[in-house]
Formats: structure tokens, C-alpha cells, sequence
């Protein structure tokens, strides 16, 4: 970085450096302007933020439960390109340990759950004696409690969660465990968020950690790119769980967020061990959502900037009849057109983070030697490394 100074040659000596590094076959990004402007300290946030996240990901471990679920390729663990390009390796585990885990949790820890549950939520909580039952969500609060232990036990520094289909047709259901995992608190006050990505997507969840560091330790959101509006140009992502509680209000107060939360019972065509599902509509903000994806062997990421919106509590209700009324929602209206997203998007799910981050995630995949794809966005400068290696 430099100003743009003449009589001490600023431009000269950022330019002399710079080339130098280059020569030498390392990258470098540029900065000249005056530190005090305000838009140049973003850039530089933006930049060391990305750095951090790709200095920090790398030996980091990604604890899978269970393998990806039911064939979903899109969230299959390709070693290679992940360790080579992130440095990230993953260890799996067989969902069995989880419910032998569950058998040892303190029952105290336990109890000490479902009452802040209970006194959150009261009539909220939505049991019906077989789905549902007090029982059943006390196992997803065990759920939670083992995962936690594990994944201290093992060393790992995010994870993923099969479910889908030896949990929820023998166990219970994933749902309010990811939720815990993924949000900032839980009964025993704050906590950072701990990654966790549903049918143990792998991809998902790495994207997910880039976010979380990007974002300076914000809840990252998972969903199903669930359905498109026509008439309204929105999007709805949904999905049976995964969505952090914190979304609800955005506040960093368990309560606040938990007054629009309601936990249904979980649907027995999809999950017939049962348990709980959390329903809430997702508060309205800016928001940058992203996603990796991987071709030929080759790894880039998609971003695109959104606005999470509020409708009407009937148009709502509606379009939660066209995707299922007792999962999380967010309505978004992206900043691309349909045909640009749909042609361009990796998979079935997405990531997203409060406010602006784009600048941050493009310098990140710069960084990290990935593609980033912005869409609707005004073009990006290219770095020379672009040019000499197409």
C-alpha cells in the first residue's frame, strides 16, 4: 500500500516492490490512496480479514458424521483439491458414535437445555405426543451435547452431520442440534459459533467457515435454494434445519431471537423417528451469500449480494404452503436475474452472512487461487496472475 505521492515516490516504490514480488512468483494486491480515507481502511479490513481466513483454514480438520447424505454429491469431501488448494483436511466418523455418546451426556446439562427451551419457547414448543414429545427433544438436545464433546475429543474446527437417513428414521432428528451448533449461545450464555452443515455437506461447510471468518465471527446461514417467486423475483431458502436461531431477530440475545422461533413436529414422511423442527421467519437485511463448487478438479466459488425481505403475514403463509411450514425461512431478492443465478449456481444449497462482503470473498479467492464468479455486480479489476495462467 501507498499514496499516491510524488515528491517521495509513493507510486514508485509500491510499483518497484510490488513487481519485484512478482517476479518472483508471488502475489501481491494493490492499494494506493490515503489511509485516512474511510473506503480505503474498508479495503484493507476487507483484505486482511481474507488473509486471516485463509491463513487460519489451512491444517484446520472438518469432522464429518456419518458421510454425505443420501448421494448428494454436491456435498461429497474431494480431498485433493480441498488439501492442495486450502490446506483443509476432513476425518470421518460413523454416526453410531454419536448415540453412544448420547447414552453418556450429563443428564444435569440435559435438564439445564430443555428448561431454557421450555421457559423460551412455552406453548411455542408444539408437542403432540408422538412426533414430538419432551423425550424426543431432550435426545436432540443429547445430540447436541455429544457432538460438542466429540468434536473437542477429536480436534475438530467445524463439522458435518449426515441425519439423513440412519438419524432420522432411527434416532431423532438433526435439526436443533445444528441450530445450537451454529448460533452464538446457547443455556449457558455466549459461545463463538460452531460450523455445522446439514447432510454432512462438505462443501457447505467449507464455505461456511470462509464466511464465518469474513464476517468477523457471525452466524452463517445454511439453506435449501428452495424455491423462486416469479411474480415477486424472489427466492425462498428454506431448509428442515440448519438455520441459526440468530437469524430470527438478528440480536445477540438468545430471547429476542427465540420470540419469533416455534419448534413443530417433524414431518414422518421425511423423518419418522421424530423430534423437533424450528420454524421461524428469518429478520430482513443486506446479505452476501456464497458458495464453492468444483469443476474439473478445479475449485471457485459463486457470490452474489441479496436483501432478506419481510412480506405480509398472509403472503407468507402461502408460500410456506408451497415449500413446508415448519422450517426456517428467509425471502431474498437477489441482486442477479434468475437466469443468471440458475445458470451459474453450484448446488441445492446456500451460505450467507449479514452486509457486504464481496470485496473480502473475491480478495480471499485471490488469495486462495479460486475462481470467484460475482454476479450482478459491476467488474472487478484482474490480477496479472490471471492473465499468465488461462
Amino acid at each position: 500500500m501507498s499514496n499516491n505521492e510524488g515528491e517521495y515516490p509513493g507510486n514508485v516504490g509500491l510499483l518497484a516492490t510490488s513487481g519485484a514480488l512478482w517476479q518472483a512468483g508471488l502475489k501481491t494486491h494493490r492499494i494506493i490512496s490515503d489511509i485516512e480515507d474511510p473506503k480505503v481502511q474498508e479495503e484493507i479490513v476487507d483484505w486482511i480479514r481474507a488473509a486471516e481466513a485463509y491463513v487460519s483454514l489451512r491444517g484446520q480438520v472438518f469432522g464429518i458424521y456419518g458421510g454425505h447424505s443420501m448421494g448428494m454429491e454436491t456435498g461429497y469431501f474431494y480431498m485433493i483439491p480441498i488439501q492442495k488448494t486450502l490446506g483443509i483436511t476432513a476425518y470421518q466418523i460413523d454416526q453410531l458414535l454419536l448415540v453412544k455418546y448420547m447414552e453418556k451426556v450429563d443428564e444435569n446439562e440435559v435438564e439445564k437445555g430443555f428448561k431454557w427451551f421450555t421457559e423460551m419457547l412455552g406453548d411455542r414448543i408444539k408437542y403432540d405426543g408422538k412426533m414430538l414429545t419432551p423425550e424426543k427433544l431432550k435426545m436432540q438436545i443429547k445430540l447436541y451435547l455429544a457432538m460438542k464433546k466429540i468434536n473437542e475429543e477429536y480436534g475438530f474446527d467445524f463439522c458435518g452431520i449426515k441425519g439423513q437417513r440412519e438419524l432420522t428414521e432411527h434416532v431423532v432428528i438433526t435439526d436443533v442440534a445444528e441450530m445450537l451448533m451454529n448460533d452464538p449461545y446457547d443455556w449457558n450464555g455466549l459461545k463463538e459459533p460452531f460450523v455445522c452443515s446439514t447432510e454432512a455437506d462438505a462443501f457447505g461447510a467449507i464455505t461456511m467457515q470462509i464466511l464465518k471468518y469474513i464476517g468477523g465471527g457471525v452466524p452463517v446461514l445454511f439453506a435449501d435454494v428452495r424455491l423462486y417467486v416469479p411474480e415477486k423475483d424472489i427466492w425462498i431458502f428454506a431448509n428442515s434445519g440448519n438455520h441459526p436461531s440468530w437469524y430470527a431477530a438478528r440480536s445477540w440475545n438468545p430471547a429476542e431471537n427465540f420470540k419469533k422461533v416455534t419448534l413443530w413436529p417433524a414431518i414422518e414422511m421425511y423423518f419418522p423417528a421424530g423430534g423437533a423442527s424450528v420454524e421461524f421467519d428469518a429478520a430482513p437485511g443486506e446479505m452476501t451469500f456464497a458458495r464453492l463448487g468444483i469443476f474439473d478438479d478445479k475449485l471457485y466459488m459463486v457470490i452474489v449480494r441479496g436483501e432478506a425481505i419481510d412480506l405480509p403475514e398472509e403472503e407468507k403463509k402461502k408460500l410456506k404452503e408451497q415449500t413446508n411450514p415448519t422450517w426456517p425461512h428467509m425471502y431474498v431478492k437477489l441482486r442477479a436475474s434468475f437466469e443468471e443465478f440458475i445458470n451459474v449456481f453450484p448446488a441445492n444449497h446456500i451460505h450467507g452472512i449479514p452486509g457486504n462482503h464481496v470485496n473480502a470473498l473475491v480478495r480471499f479467492c485471490e488469495i486462495a487461487g479460486i475462481e470467484p464468479i460475482v454476479l450482478g455486480e459491476k467488474a472487478l479489476p484482474t490480477p496479472i496472475w490471471k492473465y499468465l495462467h488461462k
